[in-house]
């Protein structure tokens, strides 16, 4: 499978994050699946895909203009797309990924997960998109979600849509590998 990761590229988060995340790249990577995310090199972005590429794995980066100007392009890639913004961006990485995971991340990652799985509810695609909640980070999201939930904003379940694993073992088997 190709499994997109959406995740921070920031260096000052929990360091548990970082070992999970190694944890996860390496796992994928002996499995025999390829990794596609935002091709940065700081952060979890760089963490998952120096895992997988130590384990053997293969990596697709998808870099928009800026992350390239900007001397922010990972070296761990070993496919580079290059696109203008991160949207395309986006629409890239979700049309190259059989399935996506959220590992902790900020803005873009909530963008990112929410385009995701906006998409997933009308039809565009049947994919799995996975919170992966190491350390609880997407507790409070969940409780949001269940909120809106409650309050009948969220047509059906969004559950059917927007799974959440606590672990990798979840993880793995919620994607079905």
């Amino acid at each position: 499978m190709n499994i997109g990761i959406f995740c921070s590229a920031n260096e000052n988060i929990n360091p548990e994050y970082f070992r999970l995340t190694a944890e996860l790249g390496e796992r994928l990577a002996r499995d025999g699946h390829t990794i596609v995310y935002g091709g940065t090199n700081a952060g979890l972005m760089e963490c998952v895909a120096k895992a997988a590429r130590n384990a053997g794995g293969r990596t697709i980066g998808v870099i928009p203009s800026m992350v390239e100007r900007n001397g922010r392009a990972s070296d761990n890639v070993d496919v580079a797309i290059h696109c203008d913004t991160l949207a395309d961006r986006k629409e890239l990485m979700m049309a190259r990924s059989d399935a996506m995971i959220a590992l902790p991340g900020g803005i873009g990652t909530l963008d990112e997960v929410f385009t995701v799985a906006a998409s997933a509810t009308i039809g565009y695609h049947r994919k799995p998109v996975i919170l992966y909640n190491m350390c609880g980070f997407w507790d409070s999201l969940i409780a949001c979600l269940d909120d809106l939930q409650a309050k009948g904003v969220i047509r059906g379940d969004y559950r059917a849509h927007l799974k959440t694993a606590n672990s990798l073992e979840e993880l793995v088997a919620l994607l079905g590998i």
